[in-house]
């Protein structure tokens, strides 16, 4: 018996509903029929896209769009470079202070969150004029 978006059967409808079995409690509310949709057509139109990209870099961009509704643009900031952030917008056709929260529900489960509310300037932070009290591999936040 199919549950969710109505009577649509396609590989997003499947992964919401496996995804919803067995998890960390969830923080970030389940989209409507409509968003899903939408977000979905976001990743098809930028798989689709006529231009020529690397497999490898349309993966994680299509990583960080799924993973910005829970965790928001700043915390997105933290874990990637301004470059890569603008690489991954044109991949997306998207702008990411458009289209994620400030701060996602799931935000502070990450360190970069920590690490955002530790500083006294967001912006400078990003700049190099703070450093971040955390020196830990990047592959943490």
């Amino acid at each position: 018996m199919m549950i969710g978006l109505g009577h649509l059967k396609t590989p997003l409808m499947l992964c919401l509903i496996m995804a919803s079995k067995n998890l960390h409690k969830r923080r970030t509310p389940p989209v409507s029929d409509e968003e899903a949709i939408r977000r979905y057509a976001v990743i098809e139109k930028a798989i689709r896209r006529l231009e020529p990209y690397p497999a490898d870099e349309m993966e994680s961009a299509i990583g960080m769009y799924t993973l910005g509704f829970h965790y928001g643009w700043k915390v997105m900031h933290i874990i990637h470079t301004k470059q890569t952030i603008a690489k991954y917008e044109k991949y997306l056709g998207i702008k990411i202070r458009d289209e994620f929260p400030e701060f996602g529900l799931d935000a502070e489960r990450s360190v970069a969150y920590r690490i955002i509310k530790s500083v006294s300037s967001f912006w400078r932070l990003l700049s190099g004029d703070l450093k971040s009290p955390v020196t830990d591999d990047k592959r943490i936040l």
